[in-house]
């Protein structure tokens, strides 16, 4: 059975490049009705979802990690807290469960917000139209029938026209991804040859070495369909997509 990264390449050869089916065939190896089978592969990947997601243990200490930080801020420099003693403090005070590495996160985005860190600066780079884009989730509070719910927000950014489509979802699972890229698809009148990502588990199943990835054959999918091409910024450098 050909792999998802092979009919990837195939559609991408032949309807980016514009190679015929009997070059291709000769390229690579393949039969003519393997490729013919690959050209006409334009289904649209389906998430089904057979495990219920428990609530990341990180919100419940949220407000506790919180009032810390406030705290901090008349407490004399050495007193205050770092993530690590945050972390060591949940687990041994409030038998926090979950790891190191969220409680790090939550703290430096925190921080940021809070202007007491400043972001890695990026180099300025020029884009032609419809190069690239980037994209990025984002959290937001809404009130739904009354009750503060946290929902997701989609973001996608043109580079070249700085044009931006964002769309709420209650998470940001496969289904969700894949419908905010048609809707915003849509919305642009076309396909962005590449879009920039962070390593979400959602379209990366392993980060290799240097900027290779082994993705999610979902996400192969759904690339192949429309036919445009996924980079992604190097492990913990969020910074490197600085549009969104």
């Amino acid at each position: 059975m050909i792999k998802m990264a092979n009919i990837e390449l195939i559609r991408k050869l032949h309807f980016v490049e514009c190679r015929s089916i009997r070059q291709i065939s000769k390229d690579l190896g393949y039969s003519r009705q393997t490729i013919r089978k690959a050209l006409e592969q334009t289904e649209i990947p389906k998430y089904t979802r057979t495990v219920t997601t428990k609530m990341p243990a990180v919100d419940s200490v949220k407000p506790l990690i919180i009032q810390w930080l406030k705290d901090d801020e008349t407490a004399p420099q050495k007193q205050r807290h770092s993530a690590a003693q945050i972390y060591r403090r949940l687990v041994s005070e409030y038998q926090f469960t979950g790891g190191e590495s969220t409680i790090r996160r939550f703290v430096r985005q925190l921080k940021l917000e809070w202007n007491l860190l400043t972001p890695l600066a990026s180099i300025p780079l020029e884009y032609s139209p419809g190069e690239f884009a980037q994209f990025d989730w984002g959290e937001v509070i809404i009130e739904l029938n009354g009750v503060e719910v946290k929902c997701m927000l989609f973001c996608i950014r043109l580079l070249y026209s700085r044009k931006i489509f964002v769309k709420v979802f209650p998470h940001q699972r496969q289904e969700a991804l894949f419908q905010g890229h048609m809707d915003a698809f849509n919305y642009f009148g076309g396909v962005p040859k590449t879009i920039v990502y962070d390593n979400m588990k959602t379209a990366v199943k392993r980060v290799l070495e240097g900027s290779k990835r082994e993705e999610q054959d979902a996400f192969i999918q759904f690339r192949s369909a429309f036919l445009f091409d996924a980079q992604f910024c190097a492990p913990a450098k969020g910074n490197e997509k600085g549009q969104v």
